[in-house]
């Protein structure tokens, strides 16, 4: 496993700070329900938001729920947009497709895991696990999902970078320390480059996070872009 080491007491430490609300139980549901309504997306699909529109270029995909799809960003805003523009800027010839659908666990990912495999990516950025611990899960049942969608993506012989999050302090020590923990043993289990916290750099940056505290703006997608840039440039060949 290559550890990308942050500090998760500071990284939790940032999470009280977007959840010190009293509507915690709100935010408890899934990552991508809040009362506003959403922004109204683009019409027209932007680059990394499409695996339909035909391209021979090699495939990054970013697997993942609603900070990965975008939720209430205009398109073109999401970090695999992002990414995308950050990798033509550096003269890679790479296709970032963005498989991240709002409100997934990690048991909705399992179930269309297929569909990334179907890609034959070059790689694979997997940001997922937040809604299973915002919704309380059981740990026992993320884990044994994540088993099933980390053996298929890492047999497809891709390079697979799995991204971290942590959870608000109203979940408990114990609970949060196994879920922070499901990283690590998954990263170690299937040899993963390992980011463990998605957010470091972000959160506590002003206008990086939506009001609901939970998903980045168009500035923080950006940010996002600055932690795994570095995670996904070693592996690609211009």
């Amino acid at each position: 496993m290559k550890l990308f080491r942050i500090a998760l007491p500071l990284a939790l430490s940032l999470t009280v700070t977007g959840c010190k609300t009293s509507d915690s139980a709100r935010r408890a549901e899934d990552y991508s329900r809040d009362p506003r309504p959403a922004r109204p997306m683009a019409v027209n699909p932007s680059p990394a938001a499409t695996s339909t529109i035909k391209d021979e270029r090699p495939v990054i995909l970013c697997f993942g729920d609603s900070i990965t799809a975008g939720y209430n960003l205009d398109a073109g805003q999401s970090y695999p947009d992002y990414l995308q523009k950050a990798l033509d800027e550096r003269g890679y010839r790479y296709h970032v497709v963005n498989q991240g659908i709002s409100g997934d666990t990690t048991k909705d990912a399992l179930a269309r895991v297929e569909d990334a495999v179907a890609l034959h990516p070059a790689a694979i950025l997997v940001e997922l696990g937040g809604n299973d611990g915002l919704r309380g899960i059981p740990i026992a049942s993320t884990r044994a999902n994540f088993d099933g969608i980390l053996a298929k993506l890492t047999a497809t012989g891709a390079k697979v970078i799995l991204l971290g999050i942590t959870l608000p302090p109203q979940y408990g020590k114990v609970y949060i320390n196994q879920f922070n923990e499901t990283y690590a043993l998954m990263a170690t289990k299937y040899d993963l480059t390992l980011f463990p916290f998605l957010y470091k750099d972000v959160y506590g940056v002003q206008g990086a996070i939506q009001r609901d505290g939970i998903h980045p703006t168009d500035l923080g997608s950006q940010l996002i872009v600055k932690n795994v840039l570095p995670l996904v440039e070693p592996n690609l060949k211009r």
